[in-house]
């Protein structure tokens, strides 16, 4: 592999929404057949999104969210299964983590299968964060005031 065309970029704009949809489909079983339309609102969500590329082939992918002091998550990392095992995914990790808006007080993210490559870069297993809501269809379930309340606070 020539490392020499490999480098990393910061930003939306670059990535082509069908080329990360490849990439995904690829590398990452949790993430096949997202939608391009859904690959945009989360991209467009997201600061920083980095991105890994060979020349002009995109090789690799993250992307984060952060209040920018106190929590930050970060999610879809990826590297195209060619270029892996070569440092290529923990120098992404590394990149997303130096980014201003990642200076936080706790960083997150979710994982099933990777804990041992993230525990080399610092993160420890965190047994206390362990609640999820999958969907939000149950929040037509509120009572009327506890709505009125979050709309009154710009929620």
């Amino acid at each position: 592999m020539n490392y020499s065309q490999i480098h990393f970029r910061e930003g939306h704009g670059e990535i082509d929404l069908y080329e990360l949809q490849n990439l995904f489909n690829i590398s990452a079983f949790w993430a096949q057949g997202r939608s391009i339309k859904d690959l945009g609102i989360a991209i467009a969500n997201s600061e920083p999104v980095i991105s890994v590329w060979d020349g002009e082939k995109l090789i690799g992918f993250a992307r984060a969210n952060s209040d920018g002091i106190y929590r930050a998550t970060i999610w879809d990392v990826v590297i195209h299964p060619e270029y892996q095992g070569n440092g290529l995914g923990i120098k992404l990790v590394e990149t997303v983590l130096s980014h201003p808006r990642m200076q936080v007080e706790r960083v997150y993210l979710m994982t099933t299968n990777q804990q041992a490559f993230y525990k080399k870069i610092g993160f420890q297993i965190n047994s206390t964060t362990t609640m999820v809501l999958y969907n939000q269809s149950n929040l037509g379930s509120l009572p009327a005031g506890q709505i009125q309340l979050q709309e009154s606070l710009g929620a």
